[in-house]
């Protein structure tokens, strides 16, 4: 009989459930440490809310744990990677809270608009303060939505409603998904400038850290409210501070903070024209009850069944299989990663051919994605549901296996279509088992993909790579691999260039300033 730990408050629904398989459940919310090192020993699967934190340390002690549910989305509280490294599947319930966070984005815009908490504390001082309490209607005013997945667009359908204008960013999702009469995609700095409120609904991740700090801010109108039901840290709370006690932004609505609880002493605590809850975006009864529901029936689906649903992680369990394709994988996740970096506009379109001695194109592909998504998500990106992410966001996907003979044992295609045009890189796995890029959009090259390196593009005129050289040298860049490649017109050519450290932007536009380039970026893989 499979053991089911339970070490959060969830609903009786969900407990039902695993009653009703049949499990041993343990259902015990807010233990100690010492506690839950001893329930976690013996159990075979563990469902948990925002509370536990289950850390590298606990996992490594639950021997017989198979799987970790998490009732709700964000899995900030589990440590995926070394989950992963134990075998252990973490799944979560990305839909269950989807409408609660959603309402409670809308509440807090329309309570901020209206000073519904000052003229409450009003009232309860014995004030009656109408005159100085003068608030702003919704209808007509530009609604920047920064982040378009389930709970970003869920927010849209209902500002919409309120006779709003939409304005979307998201790097990931292209104009196509939606009709641009009622929702216009444009980059994140017209969106903050020309937004009357501005709500986020994106994961934490080192890209959107502090992405809302003192210079963003400024670029607000001063008339502007910012709202986050998303992730503390998105917003740097002091400069938030700072924004609303000089009058730079005239609101904002937080429910997540960067520690919380929030302490006392936070800046934001004291500040002017804010309005703060402690994080309720998921906490109605039906979002509980949605949650506990759909992550305890999956949970007894993969224990009896073996279905997975919203699988975070998946691991490989065929050795032998791993051993075999893994370089492969490794490869087109790479590939990914490239492209995506090298796209300055929304991807449209991804198609990856396979040529030589792979017999499968479709996990290939996939690794792909994974690659290409890398920086969009906090680790939820996998074989399972890569597909699915790149549908969602309007990105045509196909893949397939081509016989046809070519120059390598191997060589993986990669083709993305972006709003700018046509990116294309190709690469191969050689007999020591180590990825190479072999083709950068019809350059012939011979790379081996890592660390920091320069993709130049620039005329093959006599001079460039001695000014290029020249350039870097003066900005304290240590040169490790200059390689070119040339095409048979000599009209152009195509460089990689390896290096150690890091290249400033101020050195990267000088770069970009000499009269022979013709584009240059910086990459890391």
């Amino acid at each position: 009989m499979a053991k089911i730990l339970v070490s959060d408050p969830i609903a009786d629904k969900g407990i039902e459930i695993l009653e009703e398989a049949g499990f041993d459940i343990v259902y015990n919310p807010n233990p100690s440490s010492d506690e839950l090192h001893t329930l976690a020993s013996d159990t075979n699967a563990w469902v948990v809310r925002s509370g536990t934190k289950i850390t590298a340390e606990l996992l490594k002690d639950a021997r017989n744990l198979q799987v970790i549910g998490r009732a709700g989305v964000g899995v900030d509280n589990i440590d995926i990677k070394e989950a992963t490294n134990q075998g252990v599947i973490v799944m979560n319930n990305p839909d269950g809270n989807t409408i609660s966070a959603a309402e409670h984005t809308i509440a807090m815009m329309m309570a901020l608009s209206r000073n519904i908490q000052l003229g409450h504390m009003g009232i309860v001082n014995g004030e009656w303060n109408r005159s100085s309490l003068v608030g702003n209607e919704l209808k007509g005013k530009t609604l920047g939505v920064v982040g378009l997945g389930r709970i970003g667009r869920e927010v849209i359908k209902r500002a919409l409603g309120l006779e709003m204008k939409i304005m979307g960013y998201d790097p990931f999702v292209n104009q196509e998904v939606f009709d641009q009469d009622t929702v216009t995609l444009t980059d994140l700095d017209t969106l903050t400038k020309e937004s009357d409120y501005i709500t986020l609904h994106m994961p934490l991740l080192d890209s959107t850290k502090n992405l809302f700090n003192t210079e963003r801010l400024s670029k607000m109108k001063s008339s502007a409210r910012i709202i986050n039901v998303a992730r503390g840290g998105i917003i740097n709370e002091t400069d938030l501070a700072n924004a609303l006690n000089n009058d730079v932004i005239a609101g904002a609505a937080v429910d997540v903070f960067e520690s919380e609880p929030l302490d006392i002493t936070s800046p934001l605590v004291k500040a002017k024209n804010v309005l703060l809850t402690p994080h309720l975006g998921a906490s109605t009864h039906e979002a509980s009850e949605g949650v506990s529901f759909g992550i305890c029936r999956q949970i007894r689906d993969f224990i009896l069944d073996d279905k997975l649903s919203n699988p975070i992680n998946m691991p490989i369990t065929d050795m032998a299989q791993l051993k075999q394709i893994r370089p492969y994988l490794e490869l087109a996740e790479t590939l990914g990663k490239i492209e995506m970096q090298l796209a300055e506009s929304p991807v449209k379109l991804v198609s990856v051919e396979c040529f030589g001695n792979i017999e499968d194109s479709k996990p290939i592909a996939l690794s792909f994605l994974i690659g290409l998504f890398h920086d969009m998500t906090d680790n939820r990106i996998n074989f399972v549901n890569a597909a699915v992410i790149a549908e969602e966001r309007g990105i045509s996907f196909s893949h397939s296996l081509n016989t046809e003979p070519v120059s390598f044992a191997n060589l993986i295609v990669a083709h993305i279509e972006t709003e700018e045009g046509t990116i294309e890189v190709a690469g191969s796995v050689f007999g020591d088992q180590h990825p190479r890029i072999v083709d950068i959009m019809g350059y012939e090259v011979d790379v081996r993909p890592e660390g920091n390196m320069l993709f130049v593009h620039n005329k093959d005129v006599p001079g460039v790579i001695g000014k290029v050289g020249m350039l870097l040298g003066e900005g304290g860049v240590n040169i490790a691999e200059y390689l070119l490649s040339r095409t048979p017109n000599n009209d152009s050519a195509y460089s990689v260039i390896k290096f150690d450290g890091e290249i400033n932007d101020k050195l990267l536009e000088t770069l970009k300033q000499v009269d022979e380039i013709l584009s240059v970026k910086q990459l890391h893989v």
